[in-house]
C-alpha cells in the first residue's frame, strides 16, 4: 500500500485543476448541462488545501484499519454525492429509490449533496483520514482518478462480496477490472462518463464525422474542431486513434500523442480546448465537430436535431464515479447493502432514467426494466451502451505522482493553460 505524502502540486497541475473547476468535468451537471462549480472560494480555499500544508504524512497503520460496524444496531447510513445526481420526485422534495430503500430495509440514509468537485472533497476528508479519524461519511462517490488515490493510500475499506450479489452479478464488462481497482475489492461504478465525438450536421455540410483523425486533419474542418482541456479525454481519444491503448501506454505514447495534437494547433485546425462551454459553440455551429463528453449530447439533441454523435472504430474514453466506504466508517454493512441495492435492475433503470448518465449494470439486464419506464433512453446508447459500444470503451491508466507531474506540464504547454 502506498503510504500518504503531503501533495506538492506543480504550476502545471494547479493550472489544469483551475480549468477543470471552471468549466471541465469538475464543473459538469449531473442532470442539466451545467453544475456550479466552486468558483473563487475553491480557488483560495480548495486548492490550498491540496498542498497539505499542516498534516503530517500518514503511516500505513494510521490510514489502514477499520472500526467497529455498528450496522446492526443503528439502522443508519451517511452518504455524501454529487448535487442532482440521483432521481427525484417532480417537485423535488423526495428522492424515491432512497425512500424506497428505507421502506424495504428500515434504514434511514442521510443523503447529502456536499460533493461540488473532485479535487475540493478530498481535500475536505484528507485530514480526517491521514489522521485514521472518522469523517461522518459511510458512503462517498468520487471520479475514478481520485478514487484510486484513496485505495493507494488505504484509506477505504474493502468490500465484503457476500453483501454485493447483485453488484458483482449485475456490473457491465467494461467496468469490471479497472487497473486501480482489480475486481472492485474496494469500490463500484455509481455511474459512467463517455467521451465520444460530437458534430453539428449544418456546420458540416452533412458530412459525418467519426474519428479523431477527422478532426485533427481534415482541411474542411480547420478552424471549427474542438478538444478538451481535460488531458485524460484529449490524449486519450488520440492515443486511441494511434493504435495506442490508454490502459497500457508509454511515456513515449504520451509525448508522440502531444506531438500529434500540437501539430494540429500549429495549422489552425482546432479553434481551442474547452470544457462543456463547447456546448453552445457546437449547438451554433462555431463548432464543426468536436471530442464531447456523453451526458453532454444527450441534453443538446433533444434541443438540436442537427447535433449528432460518433463512437470511433478505435474506441473511446470511459470514466466512472464510484462509491467508496470510508475508513472508520460506522455502518459498512449498511452502506454495501445500498451499493448491492443500486445494482438491482429496477432500481438501476430508475436511475438512469432519471440522470441520464451510463449505467453500470449490464445492457441485458438494465435495459428491459429501462423500456418500462422511458424506451427512447433505454434505446439510447448514450445511456444503455450495446455490447459493441461497450467492447469499444477503455479507461485511462492510473499515473504515479512523477507521470501526473510531467504528462499535466506537457499538456499545459499545448493548451497554453
Amino acid at each position: 500500500m502506498e503510504q500518504y505524502e503531503p501533495d506538492r502540486l506543480s504550476p502545471a497541475q494547479l493550472a489544469a485543476m483551475r480549468r477543470s473547476f471552471r468549466n471541465g468535468r469538475a464543473a459538469m451537471t449531473r442532470r442539466s448541462l451545467l453544475r456550479a462549480s466552486a468558483g473563487g472560494a475553491l480557488a483560495v480555499g480548495g486548492l490550498g488545501a491540496l498542498t497539505g500544508c499542516g498534516i503530517p504524512a500518514a503511516s500505513k497503520s494510521q490510514g489502514a484499519g477499520t472500526s467497529e460496524d455498528h450496522s446492526a444496531k443503528e439502522k443508519v447510513i451517511n452518504f455524501s454525492n454529487w448535487t442532482e445526481y440521483i432521481d427525484m420526485s417532480d417537485d423535488e422534495k423526495h428522492r424515491p429509490s432512497l425512500e424506497a430503500f428505507t421502506k424495504r430495509t428500515g434504514i434511514q440514509v442521510k443523503y447529502t449533496e456536499d460533493i461540488n468537485d473532485n479535487v475540493e472533497f478530498f481535500g475536505k476528508i484528507k485530514p480526517q483520514l491521514a489522521a485514521g479519524q472518522d469523517t461522518g461519511r459511510d458512503l462517498i462517490v468520487l471520479t475514478d482518478w481520485i478514487a484510486s488515490r484513496l485505495v493507494r493510500y488505504g484509506w477505504v475499506q474493502k468490500l465484503d462480496p457476500a453483501n454485493l450479489p447483485h453488484a458483482f452479478t449485475n456490473l457491465a464488462p467494461q467496468f469490471r477490472n479497472p487497473d486501480w481497482d482489480p475486481g472492485h475489492a474496494y469500490s463500484y461504478p455509481w455511474q459512467g462518463v463517455s467521451t465520444v465525438i460530437a458534430y453539428n450536421t449544418k456546420a458540416t455540410g452533412g458530412k459525418e464525422i467519426t474519428s479523431v483523425t477527422e478532426l485533427l486533419e481534415d482541411p474542411k474542418l480547420k478552424g471549427k474542431v474542438g478538444l478538451l482541456s481535460e488531458m485524460r479525454d484529449s490524449v486519450g481519444m488520440t492515443l486511441l486513434d494511434m493504435g495506442k491503448d490508454p490502459r497500457t501506454f508509454k511515456a513515449d505514447d504520451f509525448d508522440a500523442a502531444i506531438a500529434r495534437l500540437q501539430k494540429a494547433v500549429d495549422r489552425g485546425q482546432v479553434r481551442r480546448f474547452t470544457g462543456n462551454d463547447y456546448i453552445a459553440d457546437l449547438s451554433k455551429g462555431d463548432l464543426a465537430a468536436c471530442l464531447a463528453w456523453a451526458g453532454d449530447v444527450v441534453q443538446l439533441q433533444a434541443d438540436n436535431p442537427h447535433v449528432k454523435f460518433a463512437i470511433p472504430d478505435a474506441g473511446y474514453i470511459t470514466a466512472t464515479d464510484s462509491m467508496l466506504i470510508p475508513n472508520k466508517a460506522r455502518h459498512k454493512t449498511n452502506a454495501e447493502r445500498l451499493i448491492d441495492y443500486y445494482y438491482e435492475p429496477a432500481v438501476g433503470a430508475q436511475l438512469a432514467g432519471w440522470i441520464n448518465y451510463v449505467s453500470p449494470l449490464d445492457t441485458g439486464i438494465v435495459r428491459p426494466e429501462l423500456a418500462k419506464i422511458d424506451k427512447d433512453i433505454a434505446n439510447d446508447p448514450l445511456i444503455v451502451p450495446d455490447k459493441a459500444m461497450q467492447s469499444k470503451g477503455h479507461g485511462f491508466r492510473s499515473l504515479t505522482a512523477k507521470e501526473e507531474t510531467a504528462f499535466e506540464e506537457k499538456f499545459a504547454q499545448l493548451t497554453g493553460g
